[in-house]
């Protein structure tokens, strides 16, 4: 679009709905780690449930930032 010479609010609310669209896909992924894998870890306690947990957590808190 740039190449194009289009005009810069195109370009912009492109972006805007690739970002929604990719934290969309992100929140699917995320819903569906702590759906399988998180629930897995839980049910089988310890380390992996503790390194589970502290993973989401972290996926979660990165999500917040973008």
């Amino acid at each position: 679009m740039i190449d194009s010479d289009r005009y810069c609010i195109e370009v912009l609310d492109q972006i805007s709905a690739t970002t929604r669209a990719l934290q969309a896909v992100a929140l699917e992924l995320l819903d569906d780690h702590i759906s399988h894998c998180v629930a897995h870890a839980v049910n089988q306690g310890g380390a992996e449930q503790e390194a589970k947990i502290a993973e989401a957590s972290a996926a979660i808190a990165r999500l917040v930032r973008s």
